[in-house]
């Protein structure tokens, strides 16, 4: 039989999301540690937005892209 993981075990996530944590009570309602302004800010700057990406009217230019200058 498979091993089960201690619950109390914190799972590994990137460095600037230490201590963040989300729970889901009783109602469905998600509360979390962080503001979901910070939240958005660590996921506009290291996720890529597939449906965005090959749109050329944006004003960002994202990582990875080569610029033709």
């Amino acid at each position: 039989m498979a091993k089960k993981k201690k619950k109390d075990e914190d799972p590994k996530v990137h460095e600037e999301l230490q201590g963040f944590k989300m729970e889901i009570n009783s109602f469905g309602e998600i509360s979390s540690s962080f503001s979901i302004d910070k939240i958005n800010e660590f996921l506009n700057k290291n996720v890529e937005d597939k449906k965005l990406k090959d749109r050329d009217d944006l004003d960002e230019p994202k990582k990875g892209k080569k610029s033709n200058s």
